[in-house]
């Protein structure tokens, strides 16, 4: 149902955050590195890491969009692995029965973090949501992908690329190709989206903590409220106490001092993990792609 969902999360979850941690830690014990993969997006050759269950499918699909610290080194040198985050999401994901792939925006254009670049040289608005759509019909071109069943899901720069993407008016509601079904956004900077009067043409679920101090969960509440009656089954969940990056796993609160693009204009910012809010993220966005 479009509209606003926000919600809190005060109790703790300690159950489930144990169960679901220690079927990650298995799973990623038995798990393979991921395969690497090229895709064209427009004149530029896109290193990516493909993860996908076993079998011949088909299986539905996620484009998976990384921060502004970008994909990993190891990947720009031709070397396994990507972010443990990504990798530990990718390997979640497939073990739910789809079928991941993660573009890297920033290493495949040589460029390294752009977290302390306040004119970024490749944009969320533009060039990120080529490199989406382009993941996207790569995906829809293997016969293992069912075609229109592929949804989008990104963190931070790449949460904030997945909101322009999925807006009415964007590029992809005209393509000839089937449209992303769902999207997920995890911590996405929602200030100009909101101010630009914002509304998704299909199903996006909004992911952000109450504690974060880089992108602030009210903007993204604001632009949800102001989205309602005319965008696509637009949810958001707010998480008390959880900062940014609440999702990585066993990241103590850590301030960072070169975020260029922050709400807080000295760029200084905290990020963590939050216990509770990465057991329920876990849990519901695989829910979300799968309805």
């Amino acid at each position: 149902m479009p509209g606003l969902c926000a919600a809190a999360l005060n109790r703790p979850m300690r159950n489930l955050s144990l169960s679901i941690a220690a079927v990650l830690l298995l799973t990623l014990a038995s798990a393979s590195a991921g395969e690497q993969v090229e895709v064209a997006s427009g004149d530029v050759k896109l290193r990516a890491m493909l993860y996908r269950p076993d079998g011949p499918g088909p299986f539905p699909a996620v484009v998976a969009l990384h921060a502004c610290d970008g994909l990993g080194e190891g990947l720009a040198h031709g070397e396994a692995p990507i972010e443990q985050r990504y990798q530990e999401w990718g390997e979640h994901l497939k073990a739910a029965g789809f079928a991941v792939l993660f573009p890297d925006s920033f290493g495949s254009r040589g460029l390294t973090s752009q977290c302390a670049q306040r004119q970024r040289a490749v944009r969320a608005s533009r060039t990120r949501i080529n490199d989406a759509n382009a993941a996207r019909h790569w995906l829809q071109a293997q016969p293992f992908v069912i075609a229109d069943r592929v949804s989008l899901l990104g963190w931070s720069h790449g949460a904030t690329t997945a909101l322009y993407t999925v807006r009415r008016h964007a590029g992809a509601a005209r393509d000839k190709t089937p449209d992303f079904r769902s999207a997920v956004a995890l911590y996405p900077n929602c200030q100009r989206s909101g101010t630009l009067a914002w509304s998704a043409r299909i199903p996006t679920l909004i992911l952000i903590g109450r504690a974060d101090d880089w992108t602030l969960a009210a903007t993204c509440e604001q632009m949800v409220a102001g989205a309602r009656g005319r965008s696509a089954g637009t949810q958001i969940m707010v998480y008390a106490n959880a900062p940014h990056d609440f999702d990585r796993a066993g990241l103590a609160l850590t301030e960072r001092t070169d975020i260029a693009n922050s709400a807080n204009p000295n760029g200084r910012v905290h990020i963590g993990t939050n216990a509770a809010a990465r057991a329920d993220v876990f849990k519901r966005v695989p829910e979300w792609f799968a309805r």
